[in-house]
């Protein structure tokens, strides 16, 4: 019964809350009920009424009167303080499994000032933000990551409790962006890859007079001035010339160079070898099973292939699924890596 109305109760907020990166905050949206602390003041005053008609006190009867009329007062502020509040998404973040993603949040105020306002998401949240009328303000949400792949957050909670913390006033935004979650590194081990570092080899270059070459099958990404176009016209093969002395440079991180290694292990191995090739400053390029990025280095090449890593086999979530990451992975009974589900 408890599943059964909580999936109910979801399904009605959805509704009324469809996926969207600005929110505007009005009757429709906004939920409101006393906290703890207001329900034992709606105990007391009752306890107190019951109390002045039982002993026609004139005194019990207006003290009553007056902290009901300080709740009501305190309701109507609670509920204008979010009224009008227009929340944006403006920039969803980036970064390792585990970790805290900045979501970066432009709420600006209506009519009247948003005092007290609070975001929180999973577990983490922000301190009390004012927002003066008219004005607005950019907040960052630290949102806790678990696994590689998006990060949409189901609902980011804004919520007051301004005045005097007895009733408490709350909103979501769904947001429709999402982040990207790189793979948590792991320290890979010394293994065989497609082309081996060169970089150390006294002939990063060819040999003068060297003529050997070997020839393998052309593969997206390789250069077009490697292609050996006469055989390709007497052939009609595509074979790709790698010189002796340029054999291993640039260096190529394969994700296939792992075998027996479950695929979430692999990804987080090429995570470390792509942080540890932009640490020496070498070329290299990424290779996964339909996609290949071809050498190159600074901080755009190495973000665009821990993006990647981050995606690889995940689907991107829909506007309209309520999953909190786009495709969900669990860790495994062993603990020492990460079990696909929906992949």
């Amino acid at each position: 019964m408890k599943n059964l109305f909580k999936n109910r109760w979801k399904r009605w907020v959805n509704r009324r809350i469809p996926r969207a990166d600005v929110q505007l905050l009005s009757q429709k949206n906004i939920f409101i009920l006393p906290t703890g602390a207001g329900t034992v003041f709606g105990v007391l005053l009752l306890v107190m009424l019951i109390t002045g008609i039982n002993y026609q006190n004139s005194l019990i009867y207006l003290t009553t009167f007056l902290l009901g009329a300080v709740f009501v007062g305190a309701m109507h502020q609670t509920h204008r303080n979010l009224s009008g509040l227009e929340v944006t998404l403006v920039q969803t973040g980036e970064g390792i499994a585990g970790e805290e993603l900045p979501f970066r949040i432009r709420a600006t105020a209506g009519r009247d000032n948003a005092i007290a306002i609070r975001l929180s998401c999973d577990g983490s949240g922000l301190g009390a933000a004012h927002i003066s009328a008219g004005q607005a303000k950019d907040l960052t949400l630290p949102v806790p990551s678990v696994h590689r792949g998006y990060l949409r957050p189901d609902r980011i909670r804004i919520e007051t409790r301004f005045p005097f913390g007895l009733l408490k006033a709350w909103s979501w935004i769904r947001p429709a962006s999402y982040g990207i979650v790189f793979p948590r590194p792991v320290p890979a081990p010394d293994v065989g890859i497609s082309v081996e570092d060169g970089s150390d080899s006294e002939n990063s270059s060819p040999a003068e007079g060297n003529d050997h070459a070997d020839l393998r099958p052309w593969r997206e990404g390789d250069m077009s001035q490697r292609v050996m176009w006469k055989r390709y016209a007497r052939s009609g093969q595509m074979v790709v010339a790698e010189w002796e002395g340029e054999q291993g440079s640039p260096y190529w991180l394969d994700f296939n160079a792992f075998p027996g290694t479950n695929h979430e292990l692999r990804l987080s191995y090429l995570a470390w070898l792509v942080a540890e090739r932009d640490r020496s400053g070498i070329p290299f390029g990424l290779s996964l099973p339909g996609q290949l990025i071809e050498p190159d280095s600074g901080a755009s090449h190495v973000n665009r292939c821990l993006r990647a890593l981050a995606v690889y086999g995940e689907k991107r979530p829909r506007e309209m699924d309520s999953v909190r990451h786009g495709t969900r992975l669990q860790p495994d009974a062993a603990g020492s890596g990460f079990a696909e589900e929906g992949v």
